[in-house]
């Protein structure tokens, strides 16, 4: 916290005078090498979030990004769990891993169009908006992205969704075992379209893994600082935080 406060008031001590786009040092007593400037701050902050969405994207859209990741998996629907249970009851354990699978797949191939979403969120960011999430909560990144890119991430993703739910046989697999699940008398029929689940599920799991890689940026892990500027302006917030 110590050091986003140091952040902050560098921030703020360059808005007073200048525009977020000048590159002028914030203290005349001090060369530039040593001192960042306020847009170099400015940077830095969008290009650590930057590189915290492209590692969350990257690693959910890779092969079991989705499907292996306990914190994301995609289950059945709450609302399908009894559905699930008599199927599995009845013997159809591979139906039931078949969808869980095919759902997991098909948000692993949505989650590669998230990138340009979340840098376009990034490049868009006001100084209200980096001061929000400097002095906000652990994920105030994370909401911030939540409240910018949710529209878009939905409308983006629900034929990719679609698309990629037919080619894993999701929909097939789901409609199936729903469709066996309704032959059942005195049951609840289950809604065998599970697209906008599935939809909303990618979401929730991008904002997941986001959140993780926000904390370890707020925590100033070596490993966030991947770049000589990341280096420099966290270099200098340490020393000065110290």
């Amino acid at each position: 916290m110590k050091r986003a406060f140091l952040l902050l008031s560098l921030l703020l001590m360059g808005f007073t005078i200048t525009s977020f786009d000048n590159d002028k040092p914030l203290s005349a007593n001090a060369g530039p090498q040593i001192i960042p400037s306020n847009l170099e701050i400015g940077n830095a902050l969008k290009q650590a979030l930057q590189q915290g969405t492209a590692k969350s994207t990257d690693q959910l859209s890779a092969v079991n990004g989705f499907f292996g990741n306990a914190a994301v998996k995609i289950l059945f629907p709450p609302e399908a769990k009894k559905v699930e249970k008599t199927l599995r009851g009845m013997g159809l354990n591979k139906l039931c891993d078949d969808v869980i699978l095919s759902l997991n797949r098909a948000a692993e191939d949505a989650a590669r169009d998230a990138k340009p979403i979340f840098i376009d969120a990034i490049k868009k960011m006001t100084l209200q908006d980096v001061t929000g999430i400097l002095m906000g909560q652990k994920d105030a990144a994370t909401q911030y992205f939540q409240r910018t890119t949710t529209a878009q991430l939905a409308a983006k993703f629900k034929p990719v969704i679609q698309a990629s739910l037919n080619k894993t046989g999701a929909t097939k697999y789901y409609g199936t075992a729903a469709g066996e699940y309704n032959k059942l008398p005195f049951v609840k029929h289950a809604n065998p379209d599970i697209s906008d689940y599935a939809t909303q599920k990618t979401i929730d799991g991008l904002f997941i893994e986001i959140a993780q890689e926000e904390l370890k940026i707020r925590q100033n892990l070596p490993d966030t600082r991947a770049t000589p500027l990341l280096q420099k302006v966290f270099a200098f917030a340490d020393k000065k935080g110290n």
